[in-house]
């Protein structure tokens, strides 16, 4: 599959610290990537990087097939949407003037904004100044000004951060329409459960360095303990996936007494902390 974003031993220095060290990955055309690391692990700088808004020290970054920073006047912009913790918006104005004015610079017609305003759950605020808006609502439109003209890749750096369950379901919804309208997206997070639920591989990032890359289902495999747990009307046991587990278990459904079954692979929060030997937070 065509990679869509390339990236050879990136590096970046700022004075005396170095925030990416060797940095290799790719990522297919049609593809939810997970660029996954606690704070401060550089993620926020690669995302800099790859959008054209920061020059790297060393290492080569290919973005549809040439350097971001000198692809910058050839359409670039208009070809991806970023969402960051700086992607300011205007504060006096409301949320429709907001998205009209991007609108304008992207070329889209005004209409488009009702439907991208229902698809973050915003409709019902559009007349509301930005000022007056939560973190969470403000988080909300300024990923709807990311999507308001369907890029081809979509980079998100902690797009629900500042989300409640109900709003953050909405909006994992949208990401996953988008993506199979064709967007390409490349997802920053510190938040597991999330890589899990939207992407289709992911990177481990600590310290600079990526410790692993691989889908989410593989990385379980590899580094779960092959048992199963099941519960029976007499408690829970564990027993393990071979010949002697498998003659367990039918001796539990045999006598009726087995009530649920479940593989213990473990979460990518586990397998992080296995690999790097450091949480998320």
């Amino acid at each position: 599959m065509e990679s869509i974003i390339e990236v050879e031993n990136l590096q970046k220095s700022y004075k005396n610290k170095q925030a990416l060290k060797n940095v290799s990955f790719r990522v297919r055309r049609g593809e939810i990537f997970g660029f996954l690391g606690p704070s401060g692990s550089g993620k926020t700088t690669t995302v800099k990087i790859l959008t054209s808004q920061l020059q790297h020290t060393s290492g080569r970054v290919s973005v549809f097939g040439a350097d971001p920073l000198r692809n910058r006047r050839a359409g670039f912009l208009s070809r991806i949407g970023v969402l960051t913790d700086n992607s300011g918006m205007y504060d006096r104005l409301t949320v429709y003037d907001n998205l009209k004015l991007f609108c304008g610079l992207y070329g889209v017609p005004d209409k488009e904004i009702g439907p991208v305003l229902a698809s973050v759950n915003m409709a019902a605020d559009q007349s509301t100044p930005v000022q007056k808006l939560s973190k969470g609502m403000k988080q909300r439109i300024t990923l709807a000004r990311a999507i308001l003209h369907r890029p081809e890749i979509l980079f998100l750096d902690e797009p629900t951060s500042a989300l409640d369950p109900v709003n953050m379901g909405q909006i994992h919804d949208t990401l996953r329409r988008l993506n199979r309208e064709g967007t390409t997206i490349f997802l920053t997070t510190h938040n597991m459960q999330e890589a899990e639920t939207l992407c289709d591989r992911v990177a481990f990032l600590n310290n600079g360095e990526i410790s692993a890359l691989d889908t989410p289902l593989e990385l379980r495999l590899q580094h779960g303990d092959r048992t199963i747990t099941v519960t029976t009307s007499r408690g829970k046991e564990i027993v393990s996936q071979d010949e002697a587990g498998a003659r367990r278990i039918s001796e539990l459904m045999a006598r009726g007494e087995l009530l649920a079954i479940h593989s213990n692979e473990p979460t990518l929060g586990d397998i992080f902390v296995k690999i790097t030997g450091r949480g998320l937070e």
